[in-house]
């Protein structure tokens, strides 16, 4: 069986203005990591419904596989408004599959084999996938990235997700507001972004923490370097699934033996492209994947 690198979580649909478009961060991450020629598998859950179906058909139809067990409840959707600037605001349906993800032999067997994975809190809102997602994560090799992006939506999330997946990765990936809400709930506000950063490696024994700063740029921390990058100047079309491509593109660039300052570079021009399309699997232009 491949060591595929493993999105786990939300697989879902965001219903923009216009239209709507196969998403949820997990899908992205491993969408965007497969750009890079790794084996590369969605896991989550979709209804007995036709949206169910045409989620099977969108991922097909991008080339990427998926581990999506059938459920009794509606596949997901999120209804995605964009400011002027592109930003999005989520309106996240409650009680869908992906909140009930079921452990599966297939999907113990995917994360017996992983090579990565990447998982958020969203998807554990509800007990069931939590569960599924802590298993996962419990079975998955020593040698694995094991890569929590964060990715705070609305209200849900805890201190107590939030701790629990911290313990359990080995590379943290938040944004600045992010950070400042997490330093809120571990009493670390009184510090500044970088001591903050700091802290957190230290006292969950991370590998790397990425910090992304939106058009102020992004850092790369590991216990003995700082990687800064700034954000490229584009004509914004959407910002929905760039952090995504980001940590797809970080995870394939790491696991390919490029070191970190390069890694985080090729990480910056990927998701300042997604930026420049709409929806959140664009197809890669040849001279960016080289």
């Amino acid at each position: 069986m491949d060591r595929y690198i493993v999105g786990l979580g939300e697989a879902l649909w965001d219903v923009l203005p216009e239209e709507k478009k196969i998403g949820g961060a997990p899908a992205n991450f491993a969408y965007h990591a497969g750009q890079w020629g790794f084996p590369s598998i969605a896991v989550s859950a979709i209804g007995n419904d036709a949206l169910g179906n045409e989620t099977l058909t969108a991922l097909e139809e991008v080339g990427l596989k998926c581990e999506l067990p059938r459920t009794d409840f509606p596949t997901g959707t999120v209804q995605v408004s964009l400011d002027e600037e592109g930003v999005p605001t989520y309106d996240i349906r409650p009680n869908v599959a992906w909140d009930n993800i079921p452990m599966t032999a297939e999907i113990e067997e995917i994360a017996r084999q992983c090579r990565a994975v990447c998982w958020g809190t969203l998807a554990q809102r509800n007990k069931v996938s939590r569960n599924t997602i802590r298993r996962f994560i419990t079975l998955a090799p020593d040698d694995a990235l094991k890569i929590f992006d964060i990715n705070l939506r609305q209200n849900f999330y805890s201190r107590e997700v939030i701790e629990e997946s911290l313990k359990a990765c080995n590379i943290l990936k938040i944004n600045d507001e992010e950070l400042a809400i997490v330093s809120r709930m571990m009493e670390y506000d009184r510090l500044d972004n970088w001591h903050k950063c700091r802290k957190i490696i230290s006292d969950f024994g991370l590998k790397m923490l990425i910090l992304t700063c939106g058009t102020n740029g992004s850092y790369v921390f590991t216990p003995t370097l700082t990687s800064f990058h700034s954000t490229p100047s584009v004509k914004v079309a959407d910002t929905v699934g760039a952090g995504d491509s980001f940590s797809g593109t970080f995870c394939a660039s790491i696991l390919a033996g490029k070191t970190i300052e390069e890694a985080h570079r090729l990480a910056v021009e990927v998701s300042a492209f997604v930026c420049s399309q709409k929806g959140a699997m664009p197809k890669l232009p040849a001279e960016l994947i080289g």
